[in-house]
């Protein structure tokens, strides 16, 4: 897709937009015409905030700790607020990943994970829900969660990262079903394995293993997850609701046998 205004006239906000698939979801809501609140917890986004106001788009930067059930709430009034009282469009995109194997993996592990990666997305789509709900204009608006491939293929030390996800795909199932008759449709987006700046170094022997399995020959992009993004939150998608999108260059067709 290229700038061709898809987004004109909403008002988004996208959570963890100071990440690298954030970042790409952020910057095309914004080359779509969107306005956009950027949410971050540690990493700055006011580089991204500024390359947006260059190019004539709007953007803003809102900071909030996404497992405090309250900041999740206010970080969507602020985000309304600065939207004039607007928000059609929510990607919770925010979400850790850390590597540690089940044989002693503790509770307090398990809810560090579960709590980054689907309590907020619950927090954060129920508070947007109702501002949607009571929009001026007659309400409505998407939702779309980020999930991964990993919520239907387990990985090797992602257990807890492998659960929340595939929860995340059924929140928006059935989020889809409640949420549907106030207009809000609500999908899931799930990337395969996205290229990031050293990933090759960190992690030579995964990304070459990717390379071999993967149909279309390459990683993803952040912008191939923005691209879905902005596909589901657009009108061309007003009947889609309670899909999984999966972003993965065609990895998941390929045989496990």
């Amino acid at each position: 897709m290229s700038g061709g205004g898809l987004l004109a006239g909403q008002v988004a906000l996208v959570t963890g937009a100071g990440g690298g698939i954030g970042r790409g979801i952020a910057q095309r809501f914004a080359d779509e015409g969107a306005a956009v609140a950027l949410h971050h917890r540690t990493r700055g986004v006011d580089d991204l905030v500024e390359r947006v106001r260059g190019a004539g788009g709007r953007a803003i930067a809102l900071r909030a700790e996404l497992t405090d059930e309250d900041a999740c709430a206010r970080l969507v009034r602020d985000a309304a607020e600065w939207g004039g009282g607007r928000l059609t469009a929510l990607v919770n995109n925010a979400g850790v990943q850390p590597v540690r194997a089940l044989p002693g993996m503790t509770v307090a592990d398990w809810r560090a994970v579960v709590d980054a990666n689907l309590a907020s997305v619950f927090a954060c789509t129920q508070a947007a829900v109702e501002v949607m709900r009571a929009d001026g204009d007659g309400g409505g608006g998407s939702v779309t969660h980020i999930a991964s491939i990993e919520a239907g293929r387990p990985a090797p030390l992602h257990a807890h990262y492998c659960a929340a996800k595939a929860a995340v795909v059924m929140h928006a199932r059935s989020a889809a079903l409640e949420y549907g008759p106030y207009g809000i449709r609500v999908n899931t987006v799930s990337p395969g394995l996205i290229d990031r700046e050293g990933l090759e170094e960190d992690w030579p022997e995964g990304v070459r293993r990717w390379r071999q399995a993967v149909p279309v020959g390459r990683m993803g992009r952040p912008e191939d997850v923005g691209d879905a993004c902005v596909f589901l939150a657009s009108s061309m998608a007003s009947w889609v609701s309670g899909h999984d999108l999966v972003v993965d260059g065609g990895v998941s067709a390929r045989p496990t046998w």
